[in-house]
This record gives C-alpha cells, sequence and structure tokens, in this order.
C-alpha cells in the first residue's frame, strides 16, 4: 500500500512540473494597452468669428479638447507665461522647499524688471505670499523674478527649471526664456495654446492658487500699493476661477481663463486677439458654449461586473481584478444616459501576477461608440506555485 502511494505520489508530480512548463498557459492572457480616457481627440472648430491666432476650450477634470484653431501653433505668450511660475511656486511650496511666510530679499535684477510691476526696490523684502498675489492679480514682473530667484537661487536657474517642468508635462511646443513672458528681446519665447492648456490644468490641482487667481482687488505696503486683477472675466464671469493674461506687442492680447459650474470646470485658452476687448470676449464665448453643451460626470461602475481571473499555477487560484471607485469623463449633455459599461477580461492570467498588473479593461460605449477605456488591475502580487507549494497540495489532496 505504502508502495503503491508512493508512486502515484510521484507520478502527480512528473505530471504537475510538466504542467507547470506547459506554453498553454498564456493562451488567455490579454495584450497590454495604453490607458485612454478619450479615444480621440475630435474637438469643435472655434467659430471664425472669434479673434484669435489660436484658441482652445478644455475640460480642466479630463483634460478633453471641446474645442480648438490652431492649437499647436507656435507663438508668444506674454504674461500667459507666469502661469509656469505660479505652477512651481505652488509645487515647491507643497514640497516645504519653500513656504508662503518666507521673506524674499529683491535682488537689482528684479527691482529693475519693466513692464507690469509693483515697482519693488533692491533690497526691499516681501513674502512669497505677497509676491504670489502681486504676480497672480497684477501680473508684476519684478514679483515673478524675484519668486524665481527665491525658488532656484538666480533667474537663470528658474528659467531652466521652467523649461524642465514643461518638458516634464508633456508640453512638446514650448521654450521658456525667461519667467515673465517679456519678449522684446526674443524671438524664441514660444508657445502654443495646447500647452498652455497643459500646464494650466496641472496649475488648477493646486486648489489653493485659486485664492489669488480670483482676487478682484487687494493691495500691499499696508493698502499703499493697490493691485487689480488683469483678468476681467473674475469680476464679472459666473465661476471664473482665473486664470492669467498676457500682452505684448509681438504676443497680442492673450488669456487662459478658467471657470467652475457645478461638478464642470473648464478652461478657455486664446492667443493673439487683436485687443483685450476680443480676448475676453473669445474667452466668454467659448466658456458659454462649453457649459451649455457638456457636462463633467462621474460613473459608478456595478463592480458585479467584473469576474474574477483564474490564475495558472499560482499560490492563489483565482484574483478579483481592481477598478477605481468612479470614473470621471467629459460627454454631451444628454449622452450620459446612452453609455454603456463593457468589461473585457481573460478567462485565466498566468503567475506570478504582479500587484496593479492590467488584467483587463473597462469599455465605456455610447452606440458602437468607444468613449472611454479603463484599466482594471490585480489587487495585490501572486507567485508562482514552486516545488514546495505543489508537494504540500498533493499531500493535503491524499490524506
Amino acid at each position: 500500500m505504502k508502495r503503491r502511494l508512493k508512486r502515484i505520489l510521484s507520478i502527480l508530480l512528473v505530471l504537475t512540473v510538466l504542467a507547470l512548463s506547459s506554453p498553454a498557459a498564456n493562451a488567455q492572457s490579454l495584450p497590454q494597452r495604453i490607458y485612454a480616457a478619450s479615444i480621440s481627440e475630435g474637438y469643435e472648430k472655434v467659430p471664425d468669428s472669434i479673434d484669435a491666432k489660436a484658441a482652445l476650450l478644455m475640460d480642466v477634470e479630463t483634460g478633453k479638447i471641446l474645442m480648438g484653431k490652431d492649437i499647436d501653433k507656435k507663438l508668444y505668450p506674454a504674461s500667459v507665461t507666469k502661469i509656469m511660475t505660479m505652477l512651481l511656486t505652488m509645487e515647491a511650496i507643497e514640497q516645504k522647499k519653500i513656504s508662503f511666510d518666507d521673506r524674499v530679499t529683491v535682488s537689482s535684477l528684479a527691482a529693475g524688471k519693466g513692464g507690469s510691476q509693483i515697482w519693488l526696490k533692491e533690497n526691499e523684502t516681501m513674502t512669497v505670499h505677497e509676491l504670489l498675489k502681486a504676480t497672480a492679480v497684477y501680473s508684476a514682473n519684478d514679483a515673478c523674478t524675484a519668486l524665481g530667484e527665491h525658488i532656484a537661487g538666480s533667474d537663470s536657474a528658474f528659467t531652466e527649471l521652467l523649461n524642465s517642468r514643461a518638458k516634464e508635462l508633456g508640453m512638446k511646443n514650448t521654450h521658456f526664456d525667461n519667467c515673465t513672458g517679456l519678449d522684446d528681446e526674443t524671438t524664441t519665447h514660444l508657445t502654443t495654446a495646447r500647452d498652455v492648456a497643459i500646464m494650466a490644468r496641472e496649475l488648477l490641482k493646486h486648489e489653493k492658487i485659486i485664492e489669488y487667481t480670483t482676487i478682484w482687488m487687494d493691495s500691499l505696503r499696508n493698502g499703499e500699493t493697490q493691485l487689480v486683477n488683469t483678468n476681467k472675466l473674475v469680476r464679472y464671469y459666473k465661476g471664473a476661477t482665473g486664470l492669467k493674461t498676457g500682452t505684448t506687442s509681438k504676443a497680442g492680447c492673450c488669456v487662459a481663463a478658467s471657470a467652475r459650474r457645478e461638478e464642470t470646470h473648464l478652461l478657455a485658452v486664446v492667443l493673439g486677439s487683436s485687443s483685450s476687448k476680443e480676448r475676453f470676449s473669445a474667452a466668454r464665448q467659448m466658456l458659454d458654449w462649453g457649459f451649455a453643451n457638456y457636462k463633467t460626470i462621474a460613473l459608478q461602475i456595478d463592480k458585479k461586473l467584473i469576474t474574477q481571473v483564474r490564475v495558472i499555477n499560482g499560490v492563489e487560484d483565482s484574483l478579483t481584478p481592481e477598478i477605481s471607485k468612479s470614473f470621471v469623463m467629459t460627454v454631451k449633455k444628454g449622452d450620459e444616459k446612452k453609455i454603456e459599461t463593457k468589461i473585457e477580461l481573460p478567462l485565466d492570467v498566468k503567475a506570478p501576477v504582479e500587484k496593479n498588473q492590467k488584467l483587463g479593461d473597462v469599455v465605456l460605449m455610447i452606440g458602437k461608440n468607444e468613449i472611454g477605456r479603463y484599466s482594471l488591475t490585480s489587487p495585490r502580487s501572486v507567485r508562482s506555485l514552486n516545488f514546495k507549494d505543489i508537494l504540500f497540495r498533493l499531500i493535503k489532496s491524499i490524506a
């Protein structure tokens, strides 16, 4: 009897080892796919009546472009550049490299900046909070330069940081020669409507900045220096959250204007308008159209639709893929009721499985059109069976 049991055990061990090396184990694995919240970049054309060399309307939450005109055309951005300065300032504060209460001593370089300014004097001190307010509200070039020097040590080093961060964000058609947007002595300080939207969207992730960009009137130096926001939409447009204007003879009149109504947060970028009135009119028209036609929604996925995936040769037999609690999407008003959910999962996957490894997709459809695809991932790692695991299982099954 003992000999017979040993022979059975030996045969089972051999069969198990052969199964582990079987090429069929990979038969049901899915190819990896790149995550995409939006399948295509189709967007409406900006009406010809809008006065701008380039323009774009984007949903801040999802990054979906709703309307555009020459969105990759390289243009001078003027003080819209300061969006990137504000972004690096907020990131430096968040990373605790600097604080709002830091006192900054103004350099001769910063004090000598022309254009829009708060007339800083060399060796004068102001807090980061005050300099950021002057930059966001009044577009002060001297305050902006002082911030950059405080963050990076010098104006040139800060400009390098601007370009490095732009590259990290995927701003493929942008080059900054300075942090202010002054372009009298440059022909290479250029960006695009798309790239402005990218950096503006990143800035708006820092909710604190809206406390600065929505100020209409304020003051510095105990009321001696008055600040009035250069972005008139902050006062007149419902739900305005900012963001930044810019004007030079080369750039024309520019604005990145953001506004939020209920769950929908939109951003209009206008570059190269012929007048200040036209840039605000263009931004207002695009924002009005966006709020009238689109909405941002959070979709809840029925987790009962997500079935288990068998794990071949793993220490666990199966896994239930994970999914985030909700998906945020930009849809045309009325289309939210037409969205259907399809789950794509393999029957099985071969061990080892890594934590957060992609196992399948949730596909969102309207009719025959795919409008979104999101990854289903493994909630934990599952290692492959080893010899000891197999032996233990066999002994347990025979006992």
